[in-house]
C-alpha cells in the first residue's frame, strides 16, 4: 500500500481578498508536503491532525487562527475526525479561545461522548490542558468591521497510510459576519466522513453540503463497491441539478483520489 495524503484549504478566491491564489498554493504545497513525511513515519490518524493543525496555524486559511468571525465579533471554530477502521466520528462545534479545534475532536473521538459544543467545549478544552489562545487575527478583525460576510470556509485533509487505514479530518472558522451560534458541514457526517474503503472532507456552503449529506452519500456508496470516481461525479451531478455550490477531496483504499466540485464552485 502507497501512503496516500490529500488536502484543501476552503474555496480559493471565495475566501477573500486578503490572500492571492498564489500564496495560497504556496502554503498548501508546503504542508501537504511536512504532512506527507509525517504520514511516512507515522500513520492516518496521526498524519491528518498534524496536517490540520498546520493548516489551523496558517492565518490565511479559515480555521482556527485565521478564522473569520461570527456577526459579534467572536471567533467560533468547529472541527471533526473520524477515523475509517474504527468507524468512528467526534467533533467539536462553536468553541472558543483554542488555536486547535481539531485536536478537541481527535481527543472526544475516544470518549463516550463524542461531539461536544459552546462554552461546555472551551472548559472541556481546558480540563485537557489545551491552553487559553486569542484565534482572532488581524485582517478576520477587519473583514468584521467591514460587516463582510460569506459562505464558504473550511480546511480538510485525508490519509491512507500503508496499513490500508483512512482518516479524515475538516475544521472551519465559519462563513463570517453570520448569526452567532450558526454551525455548517464541518462537524457533521455530511461535511467530513470516512470508512475502510474511503475518505471525504468538504468545502462550500454548509447547508448546501448538509442538505445532500455529500460525505456520507460518497462513503456509502463506495462502501457498496462503487468506484469513486463515478460516486463523486453522481454526486458532483446532484448538486448541480440544485444549483448547489461545494467541492469536497476524496480518497479510496485502492489509493485512488478524486476532486469534485460544482458548477457554482469553479
Amino acid at each position: 500500500m502507497i501512503p496516500k495524503l490529500i488536502i484543501h484549504g476552503g474555496c480559493g478566491r471565495y475566501e477573500g481578498k486578503h490572500a492571492r491564489m498564489q500564496h495560497y498554493e504556496t502554503k498548501l504545497i508546503s504542508i501537504l508536503e511536512q504532512s506527507y513525511i509525517h504520514l511516512l513515519k507515522k500513520d492516518a490518524q496521526t498524519a491528518v491532525v498534524y496536517a490540520m493543525r498546520l493548516l489551523e496555524d496558517e492565518e490565511v486559511f479559515n480555521a482556527g487562527y485565521g478564522s473569520k468571525l461570527q456577526r459579534d465579533g467572536t471567533a467560533r471554530m468547529s472541527a471533526s475526525y473520524m477515523d475509517g477502521v474504527k468507524g468512528r466520528f467526534s467533533a467539536v462545534i462553536n468553541v472558543e479561545n483554542v488555536r486547535h479545534p481539531i485536536d478537541i475532536a481527535k481527543i472526544l473521538n475516544h470518549r463516550k461522548h463524542t461531539v461536544i459544543a459552546g462554552a461546555p467545549a472551551e472548559s472541556f478544552a481546558r480540563k485537557q490542558a489545551i491552553p487559553v489562545f486569542n484565534a482572532v487575527a488581524p485582517h478576520r478583525l477587519e473583514e468584521h468591521l467591514a460587516q463582510k460576510s460569506g459562505e464558504t470556509g473550511t480546511c480538510g485533509v485525508v490519509a491512507l497510510d500503508l496499513t490500508g487505514r483512512i482518516c479524515a479530518a475538516t475544521s472551519t472558522g465559519g462563513i463570517g459576519y453570520e448569526v452567532p451560534g450558526r454551525v455548517g458541514d464541518s462537524p457533521t457526517i455530511a461535511g467530513n466522513y470516512a470508512s475502510k474503503h474511503c475518505g471525504v472532507s468538504c468545502t462550500g456552503i454548509g447547508e448546501h453540503i448538509i442538505n445532500l449529506a455529500v460525505a456520507a452519500r460518497v462513503v456509502t456508496q463506495v462502501d457498496e463497491q462503487q468506484t469513486l470516481e463515478e460516486t463523486v461525479d453522481r454526486v458532483v451531478s446532484l448538486g448541480n441539478d440544485r444549483k448547489f455550490r461545494f467541492g469536497l477531496i476524496a480518497l479510496d483504499s485502492l489509493g485512488n483520489i478524486k476532486i469534485g466540485a460544482t458548477q457554482r464552485h469553479r
